[in-house]
């Protein structure tokens, strides 16, 4: 099966994961999949490709998925059903929403969740972290705090301030309607986290919905390799062409 397009560390394949991966026979470090919701648009190919889940799975140990909430609950079963365990959630907060329902709140978020099948342990984590404002310095705290009950008590520990804090779970990022290859594309600054998190340097990276290839773009650009698979040619060409052209004119503005 050749690919699409091909560099040194990125390959887009079209055509149906769920036919092309088995074919690939490839194992990656984690997925990052933005799959239709099923429903929650108009658009012709907003259809729930059934069984992608179990592909996946045979693929790779740990997953990240966009949706919605009405998605997770309405596929909860099929998740646990392919083995995805959940871990965590974390929330996309955009600049601006796109619904047009005045008889609810503006929705301006979307979730992604990490999915993981077997034992924690075996699964790659490493949480990214950002720069905060406050001192530098090191300092140990010798008391012993209450805690919260559903943790427990805090002993006595050494603590490092480098300047940084994990990422927090709540991701402000602006959306591109108007500015994008692909009707639900995402910024490669939100999928680039989620690849550095769930995917080690030199590690793979699998996009079973490639779309308009942000996340083999994120990947690419965070030193990771990518295997993509877009059912849809239109937007398997333009994310060859995204690619090729090596730049981000959409997201640098």
């Amino acid at each position: 099966m050749d690919p699409y397009y091909s560099d040194e560390t990125v390959q887009l394949y079209l055509g149906d994961a769920r036919e092309v991966l088995p074919a690939l026979g490839i194992t990656a470090d984690c997925a990052v999949a933005d799959p239709p919701y099923g429903g929650e648009t108009s658009l012709d190919w907003d259809t729930w490709p059934d069984g992608w889940l179990d592909t996946v799975a045979a693929h790779t140990s740990s997953l990240w998925c966009f949706g919605s909430m009405r998605m997770f609950l309405a596929r909860s079963q099929e998740f646990a059903a392919a083995g995805w365990k959940l871990s965590q959630d974390v929330i996309w907060e955009k600049h601006n929403g796109s619904g047009f329902a005045s008889d609810r709140f503006k929705r301006v978020h979307e979730q992604v969740t990490h999915r993981y099948r077997g034992a924690w342990s075996g699964i790659h984590h490493d949480t990214p972290r950002e720069r905060v404002d406050e001192p530098s310095d090191k300092y140990r705290r010798s008391d012993v705090r209450a805690g919260i009950a559903h943790t427990g008590k805090i002993g006595a520990h050494n603590h490092v301030r480098d300047g940084t804090r994990l990422t927090r779970s709540v991701i402000k990022g602006r959306n591109l309607h108007g500015h994008s290859l692909h009707p639900t594309q995402k910024p490669t600054g939100l999928v680039s986290l989620l690849a550095s998190y769930a995917c080690p340097e030199g590690g793979l990276v699998l996009d079973p919905f490639a779309g308009s290839g942000s996340t083999l773009v994120a990947a690419r650009e965070t030193g990771r390799r990518a295997i993509g698979v877009e059912a849809h040619e239109p937007y398997a060409e333009a994310a060859a062409r995204r690619l090729a052209q090596d730049v981000l004119p959409l997201e640098a503005t």
